[in-house]
């Protein structure tokens, strides 16, 4: 039998009202708290930087291979390059590729009743993959290619472009495309077949979508000159080693950015969540061990007599110091399997209801993302409960200080 065990047991359990009651009440209220607050914060940052970034992957790729052009803005208008067989074959070849598309952009003016707001023309072919780009599609559909006309006379455009123009689906708008070299303006009327949305305003104020044939018109390009290709990837994990690997295989002429590296500050601000949880999870735990320490404290000292019996009686000092231990053990195992109730119903909550929401033209979602991932909350239990018992090794010690004489006659 466990003596400790029992003992400890049978404090924990009294029914019998004192000030310790109470104290124990507060102590495993705070640890529940703490233990809530840390997973409500994994599971919102989780879903929070795994929600954006999938926006811009879905928009970009997760890796962006074209010429090196050093000193040229990331999203200015591409150098062509031929659409090129090795290159395809290595990258397709690249362990974790999934799918690679053909992309390229140009500057150009939407004109609309008279009201005119300024874009990048991105233009794609019939081997885009429109799927990744299905849950921002707001209204209508997306392109049709049609291999015997010269290139699709259809364009998507941006919910705030379109309220902007007041363009509405099958609205005729002229885009304006202005070559800076030969101070020409070329004009094309194009039918709006699709309005898009992804919530990061940099894309929807910037881009929008129609045929990269029109563009080789555009710009003189032969057949087969893009402005490079989006590459997709199975796990989102590999980014930097794919991107060192294509960057060593590719011809001279190429490069491969990998999508943290054109859109940094996206990417930095996502980081800096972790900061923020890091912080939570340091203060939180700080709250729940000052409390169970301080409860731990009163409980050894409310004790006191009882500690004086069982040394008088031949218990050793650390038998009696595992009779608190497995007493705060009892309190900060309630707290904790109470803690996470709380946050994971609160969380299961928010995945269903969306109860907060947020303003996405700041923070890109609309609704807070939740992302509960059972390994992190089991661990959050598993060492919030070890760093609570290596802290209250601290005041069991004053067992050891316990006279039995004194104690016995403690009032």
């Amino acid at each position: 039998m466990n003596v400790p065990f029992f003992i400890a047991n049978r404090i924990a359990f009294n029914k019998q009202r004192s000030f310790s009651r109470f104290i124990i009440r507060l102590a495993a209220a705070a640890t529940a708290l703490s233990v809530a607050a840390m997973i409500i914060t994994m599971a919102f940052v989780n879903g929070f930087q795994q929600t954006v970034s999938k926006k811009v992957f879905s928009f970009w790729g997760h890796i962006r291979v074209q010429q090196y052009e050093p000193g040229k803005a990331i999203v200015a208008e591409e150098t062509p390059l031929l659409e090129n067989d090795t290159v395809v074959q290595t990258v397709q070849l690249a362990p974790g590729v999934k799918h690679m598309q053909a992309f390229a952009t140009k500057s150009a003016v939407l004109e609309k009743n008279k009201e005119i707001e300024g874009i990048l023309f991105k233009g794609v072919d019939s081997s885009y993959d429109f799927d990744n780009l299905k849950p921002f599609l707001r209204a209508g559909r997306w392109i049709h290619f049609n291999a015997d006309s010269p290139y699709s006379r259809e364009i998507l455009v941006s919910e705030p472009v379109a309220n902007e123009l007041e363009i509405k689906l099958g609205d005729n708008i002229n885009i304006h495309f202005i070559s800076p070299e030969k101070g020409t303006t070329t004009t094309r009327k194009l039918t709006v077949c699709g309005i898009y949305k992804t919530g990061i305003e940099e894309f929807d104020k910037l881009f929008a979508i129609g045929d990269i044939k029109l563009l080789r018109k555009i710009n003189n390009w032969h057949n087969g000159e893009i402005g490079g290709y989006e590459v997709f990837l199975d796990d989102y994990s590999k980014i930097d080693t794919v991107t060192a690997t294509l960057q060593d295989a590719l011809p001279m002429a190429w490069i491969a950015r990998s999508i943290k590296q054109v859109y940094p500050y996206i990417f930095d601000w996502l980081n800096i969540q972790d900061v923020n949880r890091l912080v939570i999870f340091i203060v939180m735990a700080v709250v729940a061990v000052i409390n169970l320490i301080t409860c731990l404290l009163i409980l050894v000292l409310e004790r006191t007599r009882m500690v004086g019996v069982l040394k008088a009686i031949g218990a050793k000092d650390w038998a009696i110091q595992q009779i608190f231990l497995y007493h705060a053990s009892i309190i900060a195992s309630v707290g904790i399997a109470i803690g996470f109730l709380f946050g994971t119903g609160i969380c299961l909550l928010q995945q269903k209801f969306g109860l907060l929401t947020l303003n996405e033209s700041a923070y890109y979602v609309s609704v807070a993302p939740v992302e509960i991932i059972w390994w992190q909350v089991g661990l959050i239990c598993a060492a919030t409960l070890l760093v609570c018992m290596l802290a209250l090794l601290i005041p069991t010690v004053l067992v050891k200080a316990v006279r039995p004489i004194k104690a016995i006659q403690f009032r």
